[in-house]
């Protein structure tokens, strides 16, 4: 797939350093392992040291300059993480000993890894919930600067088909935002486009899934998804965005020239937008498993740096589709965002 090359290709030549907070887990070694073969990244992975390297010796890998292992309970630098989760959370009421415990948790490690420039991003999620990674990624990491939600998504890609079209596209938001309203929405929308521009270098073609097209169907969940179309537009009068939009007249040309005529997309979406994480994960998961599609997400966005989740479900590949995608986001947010003193940092 033309798409899945060209993110490997580039990731090759952003090398940036990945934190993975799972390293005990086979599917994280593996995934690691080839990412480092691969040479998409180079890779820190937290854990009990001898688990981690029975995990690696599993998948036919070692510790090396480029694979480190690091016991998140003693690193060079646990005590200056511990003060510095410390200085993020004593305004709730953390305390400095609770500070250095939980600073030596895994997630915890590697977000503040990132916070403090140790590594460029993080990957976790095999093993521990959406809401642990999430929660962690907001408490240390944090928002962008005038980033007004987090929200996720995921990177689809598809086998060609006979007409010979690109269907490397963005399903969003499938892995966090569980009911937006039509402001989020909106934000969702154009963040989603930006996401797709900043992978692929192409520009969005965004479509506002609901099971209504152009007002086929009245009711306050359509009407829902036509309001953030709006404001969208409003935020964004140069975005080629429509809604809101039945699938089959987002993507199929044929199907837009009779139920959407006027479509500025013309049934050529290629970012498309869920009204609700109920229809977006449903949605991703049939994609996926009846479609053949490659899934690699829930990637998050609106954060300061690059903080990733994983489908517990994943396998290694998707870890090693991962890793690549997160070392991209790295590259970008380094030419967008303020840099921590240590960015890009050798491994320790």
């Amino acid at each position: 797939m033309k798409l899945l090359a060209d993110i490997l290709l580039r990731a090759q030549d952003a090398r940036r350093h990945i934190v993975l907070p799972e390293g005990d887990d086979s599917r994280i070694a593996q995934g690691a392992a080839l990412a480092v073969e691969r040479g998409v990244a180079d890779v820190t992975l937290l854990g009990a040291p001898d688990a981690v390297a029975a995990r690696l010796a599993e998948a036919g890998s070692g510790e090396s300059d480029r694979l480190r292992i690091l016991d998140p309970a003693a690193t060079p630098f646990s005590e200056e993480l511990a003060m510095l989760f410390h200085h993020l959370r004593r305004g709730k009421g953390v305390t400095p000993d609770e500070a250095e415990r939980t600073a030596r948790l895994p997630h915890v490690h590697a977000a503040l890894m990132v916070r403090a420039g140790y590594a460029d991003g993080t990957v976790g999620g095999a093993v521990l919930s959406t809401a642990q990674i999430v929660r962690t990624a907001l408490q240390v990491i944090g928002p962008a600067p005038g980033s007004r939600l987090v929200s996720s998504y995921f990177l689809m890609m598809f086998c060609d088909r006979a007409d010979g079209r690109n269907h490397g596209c963005i399903f969003s938001d499938a892995g966090l935002v569980i009911d937006p309203d039509a402001e989020q929405l909106a934000q969702i929308a154009l963040d989603s486009a930006s996401s797709y521009t900043s992978l692929t270098g192409k520009a969005a073609r965004v479509a506002m899934l609901s099971f209504s097209t152009h007002g086929s169907a009245s009711h306050s969940l359509s009407e829902k998804v036509s309001e953030a179309t709006r404001l969208a537009r409003q935020r964004a009068p140069k975005l080629l965005i429509d809604g809101e939009l039945q699938f089959d007249a987002a993507l199929l040309p044929e199907v837009a020239q009779r139920k959407a005529p006027d479509s500025p997309i013309a049934g050529n979406a290629n970012v498309f937008i869920f009204p609700n994480l109920d229809a977006g994960n449903i949605g991703y998961k049939i994609a996926q498993r009846l479609g053949g599609a490659i899934a690699i997400g829930p990637v998050l966005q609106g954060l300061a740096q690059p903080a990733n989740d994983l489908s517990r479900g994943c396998s290694a590949e998707d870890v090693f589709h991962m890793i690549a995608l997160t070392a991209l986001q790295a590259a970008s947010h380094s030419t967008t965002q303020p840099q921590p003193v240590r960015q890009g940092a050798a491994l320790p």
